[in-house]
């Protein structure tokens, strides 16, 4: 259905890939990996024809219709959800023009147009609105909620509308770039559901590990200006790599060895009349031979000693009958919760439910309306949140920041662990006047970590990173000898520190003693989910 055929691409004098070869087969599970700016992104815009190969080629079955989910959706209007879930606010209007054009210009033989009345005839379905529903529904939005306007609900709803869009078109290959970024974890556990019922192909770029071992039956790595092919899920691959490239060094240093063995002999024999031929014929075997490049040292999880913070008391916090509203709307009322010294707690539950609120009551960021919140002995909160833009000095560059909050770390180390959040060499000199909103995230992220509080309370802390840099984190937070409560939908990094749950919905905290698993267990998320993916 689809091949890349020696493909190379640049970028500013920089090039991406070169000799690139892929393929995708109908039903096909792919999924694209790599550093940021790789160019897994310049990859997906040479599929999608909006980009051009500096050589090879990119060739596509005539009959394959493509859908495309970017990271970031359109600017929006007036539209409803409805109709963007249902593509009548751009999308049909848009494919109309197309098919008219062409058939103006007498082209329709041509794969544009066989690919344009295809998604003109699922979006003019009589079921359409029906289905669109039932995923709206999956992906977490409410009955009452189909008919507002769009523009009423965060980007990342709107996103779960076109999302909603290009699944009742079930296109016969899927392009999603970064998908669950936008998704809570109940969301997620459907849509993955959702998509191993899904019978076109998929082509994803995403961070989110489990969410790729759960589908993916075939990794593309860009590494080296080079696209690698793996068989099997993520992490198939990562084993794969490993041995691939032990392999590499083994032949290698072989060579090398067998090298300097020759070199030696040459050295030894050339001026030795009764072995100078031998010197000689190994002299140009030497010349000739195909000689093997050291491998590029693979990308590793970088792990790091900081400091730990101060022992707090054993009850580091607890909530007794509080009431929290915003407006007429009550959010929490006769909330009973304590927090203990060591707790490492994930809040669950969907979009709206909230847990945002519950991180800010016990961060003493939002005044509750009454009930009593008590601080522990000892305590100290940090608190993380994505949007919070206030808690650096603006006028003071990336490295300066980090020393600012732990002078006793060496410029070397800071350099290194800045490294590891995706602050490469000149980017630690950028203001923090001049960062975009994610390397302010990055970079509270790494004052955490560099001057941890004992009281650790975050809000989504892997948006923003790369798979490399959630495993460091990952790292870091298990060696953190703290408390934490915080909010995820990344289900590797929920997997590898939560030790107990909060299950929040409606105002209601359920505590489940146990880890994610556990929650699971006890509470069927997955077979529900899989029931109503079957159910729709």
């Amino acid at each position: 259905m689809l091949t890349l055929k020696d493909v190379t691409k640049s970028f500013n004098a920089r090039i991406l890939f070169q000799g690139a070869n892929l393929t995708i087969n109908y039903g096909e599970r792919v999924a694209l990996v790599g550093p940021n700016g790789a160019g897994k992104s310049t990859l997906f815009s040479l599929i999608l024809k909006t980009d051009e190969p500096d050589s090879g080629e990119v060739l596509r079955d005539e009959w394959t219709t493509i859908g495309y989910l970017p990271q970031m959706s359109a600017p929006i209007g007036n539209e409803t959800v409805m109709q963007i879930a249902t593509g009548r606010a751009h999308v049909l209007p848009e494919l109309e023009k197309t098919l008219r054009q062409h058939e103006a210009a007498g082209t329709v033989d041509e794969p544009a147009y066989f690919e344009a009345q295809a998604k003109f005839d699922a979006l003019n379905d009589p079921k359409v609105e029906a289905r669109a529903k039932k995923i709206l529904r999956g992906l977490g939005y409410k009955e009452g909620e189909f008919d507002r306007p769009a523009r009423e609900f965060s980007g990342g709803w709107v996103m779960r509308a076109h999302l909603t869009r290009l699944l009742v078109m079930e296109p016969d290959l899927l392009l999603l770039d970064e998908p669950t970024n936008h998704l809570d974890l109940l969301s997620l556990i459907w849509f993955r559901e959702y998509l191993k019922g899904f019978s076109g192909a998929l082509l994803m770029i995403s961070h989110d590990r489990d969410f790729m071992d759960s589908l993916i039956e075939t990794v593309y790595e860009i590494h080296d200006t080079r696209l690698i092919q793996y068989k099997g899920n993520y992490s198939d691959h990562l084993r794969q790599r490993e041995e691939n490239h032990e392999r590499a060094m083994t032949a290698w240093r072989n060579q090398q060895k067998e090298i300097e063995q020759m070199q030696a002999f040459i050295d030894r024999f050339r001026s030795v009349a009764s072995k100078a031929s031998q010197a000689q014929s190994r002299e140009r075997q030497l010349e000739k031979m195909d000689k093997l490049e050291r491998p590029k040292p693979l990308r590793k999880v970088f792990r790091f000693q900081f400091p730990q913070p101060q022992r707090a008391g054993q009850r580091v916090m607890a909530l007794e009958d509080v009431e929290q509203a915003y407006g007429d709307k009550v959010i929490y009322t006769g909330l009973d919760l304590e927090v203990q010294r060591g707790d490492r707690t994930v809040l669950v539950g969907p979009n709206g439910a909230g847990k945002s609120t519950l991180i800010k009551i016990l961060a003493g960021e939002i005044p509750i309306r009454s009930g009593t919140r008590r601080l522990g002995t000892n305590v100290r909160i940090g608190y993380f949140s994505q949007h919070r833009t206030d808690t650096v000095n603006p006028e003071l560059s990336v490295l300066e920041e980090i020393r600012r909050c732990a002078p006793e770390f060496r410029e070397d180390d800071a350099r290194s662990v800045l490294g590891s959040f995706l602050f490469k060499k000149e980017d630690v000199h950028k203001k923090c006047k001049v960062l975009s909103g994610g390397e302010i995230s990055r970079l509270n992220l790494v004052k955490f970590l560099m001057d941890p509080p004992n009281l650790l309370l975050m809000d989504e802390p892997t948006t923003h990173l790369d798979i490399w840099s959630i495993e460091g984190l990952i790292g870091a937070l298990k060696n953190f000898e703290g408390t934490l409560v915080f909010i995820s939908h990344d289900v590797h990094f929920i997997r590898s520190l939560a030790t107990q749950v909060l299950h929040i919905n409606a105002g209601q905290v359920t505590r489940f003693a146990g880890d994610y698993d556990y929650y699971l267990e006890k509470t069927g998320t997955e077979e529900n989910a899989r029931a109503a993916v079957i159910a729709d």
